[in-house]
């Protein structure tokens, strides 16, 4: 398993339907096998891709997204 630390951003974190107090986290992306998939440590995980740039493309769209 190799990860790969993307970025990291400030937004409030999901926590059941409530968003949290916002606080510092990172995304990362994770090979399982010829799949990498995208995570934050705010509890959103991307899809399984085959492209490992896709994922990290994944995670800078999250950021990006939710980030402030």
């Amino acid at each position: 398993m190799r990860i790969t630390t993307v970025g990291a951003c400030r937004h409030a974190q999901y926590r059941g339907g409530v968003h949290a107090q916002a606080s510092s986290h990172t995304t990362t992306t994770t090979e399982r096998g010829s799949f990498a998939l995208a995570r934050c440590s705010c509890g959103w995980s991307g899809p399984a891709r085959r492209s490992r740039d896709k994922a990290r493309s994944d995670a800078a769209d999250h950021l990006r997204t939710n980030g402030s």
